[in-house]
């Protein structure tokens, strides 16, 4: 089962491949707001301190259109949620912009899309020398990147790729280099430990998908390795839960769970797919506020708060595929970096996922030192990191 299922993966992989044509001083802020009383109290955009010494030398001779006022001013645009997941992400950004002599500044526009295209406006107006964003959506992050481009800025995404018009079809916006997790390999990793548990189960297995969309790029990738289980016979979907509005995806998606278990009595599905961890939390409480264990959840993503959901309920959160937010980030600085210094580099950039099953957890285990029980979590060397100059600002830093 697990060849075929593989075997299924990759012919995904290659249909989805042919139709495609990393110290300065950081500051943390939520996004500026329009109105005149509350952008009173959001800490400036591009507040820094420019970098000094040794490395404002290496700075202005590797990256000298950016050091041409004396500091490399960097703005790193969120929209999700202030999680724990967001707080690794934006630690990555931060710690690798820091140890490059970058000034980072970070906004949180927390799944609110006509907040985040007015945070990316507001930016792109002010001293910036490059753009990280994460999560904006498909049908306005190529209009809201371009003037970024135009003016010259460097640009880096993460779950946010820039098609021209929304269409997938249609090209990247050019000098813009997107990056993902291994999404395919996410819900590979995540469906096959699905079909694993109840291998010896008849099929098709009854699913309950959890998802948002369509247009969130990450779940319309993961979503193609599903409709594929389906087609195969493998899965059944039973029903489709989701948030109404994507700001409230935990608990929109509780919501909608809740008002649906009772027309499943037990025994009548055996598991929900939670394409994306807020929506498989949001699952996990209507189950608990309902009593029912009969139905087990496997997801994506991973946090601090995932793990302890998961130690507390090991016998429906039975597992979860992820990559290291933290990592995420130092990838998405490095890639901006190598930007900046006149670097080629790719349209597309893609980290390795893991698996993560409940039972290699306990209570000792966080975010910090998962690694001890995940192989290759958070491995740094060899992610974009060959660069003599990049050792150089560190070494001065």
């Amino acid at each position: 089962m697990k060849k075929l299922l593989s075997l299924t993966i990759a012919s995904i992989m290659l249909l989805s491949m042919a139709s495609c044509s990393s110290g300065g001083t950081t500051t943390s802020s939520t996004a500026p707001s329009a109105a005149p009383s509350e952008a009173a109290s959001t800490p400036a955009v591009g507040s820094g301190d420019a970098a000094s010494g040794d490395i404002a030398g290496l700075l202005a001779e590797f990256m000298p259109d950016q050091m041409a006022d004396g500091v490399v001013k960097v703005a790193v645009i969120r929209n999700l949620a202030a999680g724990d997941h967001t707080q690794q992400f934006l630690e990555g950004c931060t710690s690798e912009g820091t140890a490059l002599g970058f000034v980072v500044d970070t906004f949180v526009t927390d799944g609110d899309n006509a907040k985040c295209q007015e945070t990316i406006a507001q930016v792109i107006q002010k001293d910036y020398d490059g753009i990280i964003l994460s999560h904006g959506e498909a049908g306005y992050t190529y209009d809201s990147l371009k003037p970024a481009v135009e003016k010259g800025m460097k640009v880096v995404t993460f779950d946010s790729v820039p098609y021209e018009g929304g269409d997938v079809n249609n090209p990247i916006l050019e000098g813009v280099t997107s990056t993902a997790q291994e999404d395919f390999k996410l819900a590979e990793l995540s469906l096959g430990s699905l079909i694993g548990y109840f291998e010896e189960s008849a099929q098709p297995l009854r699913v309950i998908r959890a998802w948002m969309g369509p247009g969130v790029p990450p779940l319309d990738r993961r979503q193609t390795i599903y409709d594929q289980l389906v087609k195969d016979g493998k899965i059944k979907e039973v029903a489709l839960v989701g948030p109404v509005d994507s700001s409230n995806a935990r608990g929109g998606t509780q919501d909608a769970l809740a008002a649906l278990l009772p027309k499943f009595p037990e025994g009548q599905v055996d598991a929900i797919w939670g394409s994306y961890d807020e929506l498989a939390k949001g699952c996990l409480q209507a189950l608990n506020d309902a009593g029912r264990t009969d139905i087990k959840i496997m997801s994506i993503d991973i946090s601090n708060d995932d793990i302890n959901l998961m130690l507390a309920n090991p016998d429906v959160w039975i597992s979860t595929a992820a990559v290291d937010p933290k990592l995420i980030g130092i990838s998405n600085m490095r890639l901006l970096a190598a930007k900046f210094a006149g670097e080629e580099t790719p349209d597309t950039y893609n980290l390795d996922a893991q698996l993560v099953d409940t039972t290699m957890l306990d209570s000792s285990i966080n975010m910090t030192n998962i690694a001890t029980v995940v192989d290759g979590w958070g491995q740094e060397t060899g992610v974009f990191d060959s660069y003599e100059w990049m050792a150089a600002l560190k070494a001065a830093a």
